[in-house]
């Protein structure tokens, strides 16, 4: 679809990738909504953004506060055809640590924001899209899923994260073809090491070194980067099905 008209929710707006993608497509001409629980944040960046956007608290572990988030933009917005599923943490924790196993309660919670998180937006997204005229190729929709190189690399210290990552990549395929017959299609992103708020919390030092681990280019990834590939998928039907990696080159070791 041309980006001048997406109407996309962005779970995780307020900040990051989800901001830096919210950016780029009203850049493009497009609405979006963006969907969080920062409230302050996010209806900063909506004002920063100017009126193609709009900020909706949703905390996306609530089933019936992603219904009602994505259903009031919705009517906001005229219509919803993109669905971006950026809202994550990433908890470290050992399964065996040094004050014991990991908490159930811990895994749970990472569990519940990525994936389940993921699975409820794309659920409400596709109930609304399934209805959209179709464009002339057929299409009226996508969904959007942010996994991450922990998927296929999870280090030691990230068996919560790198499950929940390797779920929201492993949700892509089967809802693609399952969603086919709507013509909606569904891609994944798996970034590698991004310069997010997650990442601002670690002293520039330890945000340098990591970044010299990329291959090329030796530093972090721009969130404004990962927004340019959603643009790139937004306007491309073919890609579809898969989980695409914006990492650098880079192959995560062990630790």
């Amino acid at each position: 679809m041309n980006l001048d008209r997406v109407k996309a929710v962005i779970s995780g707006g307020a900040s990051g990738l989800g901001h830096a993608t919210a950016a780029r497509l009203v850049a493009g001409g497009g609405q979006v909504a963006l969907l969080d629980v920062q409230d302050e944040a996010g209806r900063k960046a909506a004002a920063e953004l100017g009126p193609a956007a709009s900020y909706h608290r949703c905390d996306v572990t609530n089933e019936s506060a992603v219904d009602s988030a994505v259903q009031a933009a919705a009517a906001r917005m005229g219509g919803l055809n993109v669905a971006v599923s950026c809202a994550g943490v990433a908890t470290p924790g050992k399964l065996l640590g040094k004050d014991g196993p990991l908490a159930v309660a811990a895994f749970q919670r990472v569990m519940d924001i990525n994936v389940l998180g993921t699975f409820l937006l794309d659920r409400a997204a596709a109930l609304i899209m399934q209805g959209n005229a179709p464009d002339a190729d057929g299409e009226r929709g996508l969904l959007l899923h942010t996994a991450s190189v922990a998927a296929f690399e999870g280090q030691v210290g990230q068996v919560a994260y790198a499950t929940s990552k390797s779920a929201v990549a492993g949700m892509v395929l089967p809802l693609a073809r399952e969603l086919a017959r709507f013509g909606i299609r569904v891609v994944g992103v798996a970034p590698g090491i991004f310069g997010t708020p997650m990442m601002a919390g670690l002293p520039q030092e330890a945000q340098d070194s990591l970044g010299k681990q990329v291959p090329f280019p030796p530093r972090l990834g721009r969130p404004e980067e990962y927004a340019d590939l959603v643009a790139a998928i937004v306007v491309n039907r073919m890609l579809n099905g898969d989980t695409i990696r914006l990492d650098g080159a880079i192959r995560m070791a062990p630790r």
